[in-house]
């Protein structure tokens, strides 16, 4: 039986977290590598949202993206929960889940192709992009918030808290638009350049899972600690040194002046 020491290098955990790493990882160069193709021929299309990209021919790009978000998503929540760092049923868990749900949808429902017009699908796509946008800033914060002053976890908290407090600052541009349109009228998404702060949303957002995946995988790595040694019991006597007349130090029993 290997030692207990030994057993942490060897659980199914590890290779869940880094492949949730990579997963993060592979998402960032296949979204990057479809605006970096697309800046060959103009700039036009970052005011565009991302979910453009699931109109035309590079749909499977988009879709093999998202969905690989998902997936690591999923694997570094299972780990943090596995390890303890969070609940199932904690609201960061939660809110965890449904970033990954709304993605989901994202996916299965495309964005509303406006030169055909409105549609179902195009209203569940922008329900699920606006889960997905709100809910993984207060999953990151409230899964990094208990552990910021630890001693072990701690850096690997901040990071994750720091990314989600700056998740949702780029998130604020949105609020602002829609606060607009409810005001004046305009439609809220000519307020601001769509295509360039869906970017940066998306950008910290994806960053902000990236640092909850490594904190997985050193969670992963982490040796188990051994039980520390139970306290003396103060109702039990211990036995003095072995002496000639008393062989291997047994004595009768005597009650200690503590004892009840």
């Amino acid at each position: 039986m290997l030692p207990a020491e030994l057993a942490p290098t060897r659980s199914p955990a590890r290779f869940v977290a880094l492949a949730g790493a990579v997963a993060v990882l592979l998402t960032v160069a296949l979204v990057g590598g479809m605006d970096v193709y697309q800046l060959g021929e103009s700039t036009r299309h970052l005011r565009r949202t991302i979910s453009e990209y699931a109109l035309g021919p590079q749909r499977w790009v988009f879709d093999t993206a998202v969905l690989l978000l998902v997936s690591g998503s999923v694997a570094v929540l299972a780990v943090l929960v596995r390890h303890g760092v969070a609940k199932w049923n904690s609201v960061g868990s939660v809110a965890f889940a449904a970033w990954s749900v709304g993605l989901t949808l994202v996916v299965i429902f495309p964005k509303n192709n406006w030169a055909i017009g409105p549609s179902m699908s195009g209203s569940i796509h922008r329900f699920g992009s606006l889960l997905a946008f709100v809910a993984l800033p207060v999953a990151a914060v409230l899964l990094a918030r208990p552990w910021r002053r630890d001693p072990v976890w701690g850096a690997h908290a901040r990071w994750t808290f720091r990314f989600g407090v700056l998740s949702a600052l780029a998130f604020t541009p949105i609020l602002y638009a829609i606060g607009v349109n409810a005001v004046v009228g305009t439609s809220w998404w000519r307020v601001i350049p769509l295509g360039y702060v869906e970017r940066l949303l998306v950008l910290t957002e994806v960053v902000a899972v990236l640092v909850a995946a490594v904190w997985a995988v050193a969670v992963a790595h982490r040796p188990a600690t051994p039980d520390p040694p139970a306290a003396p019991d103060p109702l039990v006597t211990p036995d003095p040194p072995a002496t000639p007349d008393r062989p291997g130090g047994a004595q009768e029993y005597r009650p200690s002046s503590t004892s009840l």
